[in-house]
């Protein structure tokens, strides 16, 4: 009976005390606010990227999306405040350096059935007392699967917001979470 109970007490403590996940930031308490410059376009689109004599995929206006998509996912998320940059703890500054749409499936016909859209984006974020970076990442991607036919079959649009998306959610996690 003894060892049913030691077994049972061990097992709560266990089942209590977590993992150490938080869905908190982990940012000190001193950052409050974020200023979120205005992405710049630094896709090289004249640029060849193979002997078929093709250029890179571009997407007009595609770097004030991501601007906009990475300031709406901080205020949804909350832990940061979007201010200007006179008010802000951290600055976020960033360019948009790729843009992708790969093919992923084929189909019996060789058609393509689906795509990988992947933007990138270059980014750092900056200590406004300080000055100093506090992380630099280079070719941060935010990318979405999309089929071309069939029951799951969705638009090349769809697909774009759906990469946004995933790129200012990870900006947000790689921002509060400090990794």
């Amino acid at each position: 009976m003894k060892i049913s109970n030691c077994l049972l007490t061990f097992i709560c403590i266990i089942a209590f005390s977590g993992c150490g996940y938080t869905t908190g930031s982990l940012l000190p308490a001193n950052y409050k606010n974020i200023y979120i410059e205005n992405f710049a376009n630094k896709i090289p689109i004249t640029d060849e990227i193979s002997d078929m004599h093709r250029y890179k995929t571009y997407r007009p206006l595609l770097e004030v999306d991501v601007t906009q998509a990475i300031i709406d996912k901080f205020i949804f998320d909350g832990h940061l405040r979007v201010t200007q940059k006179k008010d802000a703890d951290i600055i976020l500054t960033g360019a948009l350096v790729d843009f992708r749409r790969e093919p992923t499936k084929y189909g019996y016909d060789d058609n393509i059935d689906q795509y990988r859209m992947a933007i990138l984006i270059d980014m750092e974020a900056t200590d406004t007392e300080t000055g100093k970076v506090m992380w630099s990442e280079n070719n941060f991607a935010g990318s979405d699967y999309y089929f071309t036919t069939g029951a799951q079959q969705k638009s090349e649009d769809s697909a774009i917001t759906a990469a946004l998306g995933d790129l200012a959610r990870r900006v947000v996690e790689r921002t509060i979470e400090v990794w």
